[in-house]
């Protein structure tokens, strides 16, 4: 274990559960990674292991199959994965958010059906907001929902589904205008629709489509789609929760936990970057010694390990109140938003230290440049961040004239 971004009051259990994850990074992730990224290859043989290593089941509790763990272990975990390769920490991302809904907001009979096989890694989920012309503008979206006996109808496009084509399950939010009349509040008129489908890209249901995998400039192997419904019919048992109207709130408390989780994957890459700047700094000489030895070089692997520290512990402050029950939106805000920033400057900092070879293929920290940015956007921009945090920071500090 490198002496960054430790992680005080752990126990025996949570120690040991990261040391194995951590192995399984070093020998069975680190190898391959940036060779099947280059080929935008799913991780199949990556995703069996942490499928026997228990992962899907990680957060999911005892009663379901799962281990039953704190977020804070799986955000841990989540760190030490990105290390290894951020692709594979989104893949398993998605499946907890689904997975977390579930087990907070849904109704016994749709826990029971779904989370132990989501907790054997049997079910993987896929959860979706965001459509084509919508952006951060959660408020605007336009699929709809509409009721036909025991059934919904369903129709949109939705877009950005990570995981989209390997998913068995999508939480998908729509608008349902159903007991909700024209004109009220739009959060108050969306509901959140548990889809099940096949896994695979077409037709993958009646009405459900799935037209294919997004070439995206980093952030490959993960499959991400778009998801176009037309007529699809979903009975109305799988309405998250069984009641209509709260889909909005339901995907903002799944949300605050992927924005921990996007915390976490920005300490991991970030991490990797500083071992290998930091790495290539002591191999590679100019002026007879190596750059290592340079002041420049010193104070730039100084900045980079004080970032990867400050945005750990965010990070970790972060989960532990989500995990204690308490709000967490200005902390998991925070976090997100310090750990992607300080992880794109890390990631270019090593960049630079690598010199022109930082520019090829050959070198894994090309691949950690291309990924970066991802982070800036994920779960929600550094904007729609600091919006959050200035709006609780104005419920705190609410002026007293």
């Amino acid at each position: 274990m490198s002496r960054l971004a430790q992680t005080a009051g752990l126990t025996d259990v949570q120690q040991e559960i990261l040391a194995t994850v951590r192995d399984f990074v070093d020998k069975e992730i680190l190898p391959v990674a940036t060779e099947l990224e280059h080929r935008d290859e799913y991780p199949q043989q990556i995703v069996d292991g942490l499928q026997e290593l228990g992962l899907f089941g990680l957060m999911i509790p005892e009663e379901y199959g799962g281990l039953g763990e704190s977020l804070l272990t799986y955000a841990l975990c989540v760190e030490e994965i990105a290390r290894g390769w951020m692709s594979v920490s989104g893949i398993i991302n998605t499946h907890f958010i689904v997975a977390y809904m579930l087990k907070q907001h849904g109704t016994q009979e749709q826990k029971d059906h779904f989370l132990p096989r989501m907790a054997a890694g049997d079910i993987r989920g896929a959860f979706s907001m965001s459509e084509p012309g919508l952006g951060s503008d959660v408020s605007a979206i336009t699929s709809k929902a509409v009721k036909d006996g025991e059934e919904y109808v369903l129709n949109g496009q939705k877009m950005w589904l990570t995981n989209g084509g390997t998913s068995s399950l999508v939480a998908v939010l729509v608008r349902s205008d159903e007991g909700h009349p024209e004109g009220s509040a739009p959060h108050k008129s969306m509901t959140t629709f548990l889809v099940e489908k096949e896994p695979g890209f077409g037709e993958v249901r009646p009405g459900l489509t799935i037209p294919g995998k997004i070439d995206k400039m980093g952030y490959k192997g993960v499959d991400t789609t778009e998801l176009i419904m037309d007529g699809l019919r979903i009975p109305a048992n799988r309405v998250l929760g069984g009641v209509t109207g709260r889909g909005f709130y339901q995907m903002m408390d799944g949300v605050e936990v992927g924005r921990v989780n996007v915390a976490a994957r920005g300490c991991g890459v970030a991490q990797r970057a500083f071992e290998l700047g930091v790495s290539y700094a002591q191999q590679r000489h100019t002026f007879g010694k190596p750059i290592a030895q340079h002041q420049a070089i010193q104070f730039k692997l100084a900045e980079m390990a004080t970032k990867v520290e400050a945005a750990h512990a965010m990070m970790v402050n972060a989960a532990r109140k989500k995990d204690s029950g308490e709000r967490n939106d200005l902390e998991a805000g925070m976090a997100k938003y310090l750990a992607s920033e300080y992880c794109k400057e890390v990631v270019e900092d090593a960049f630079r230290i690598h010199g022109g070879y930082g520019f090829s293929k050959e070198y894994e920290i090309e691949r950690l440049y291309r990924e970066a940015p991802m982070l800036l956007i994920g779960e929600g921009t550094a904007e729609i961040q600091k919006m959050i945090i200035g709006r609780r920071l104005l419920e705190e500090y609410r002026f007293q004239g």
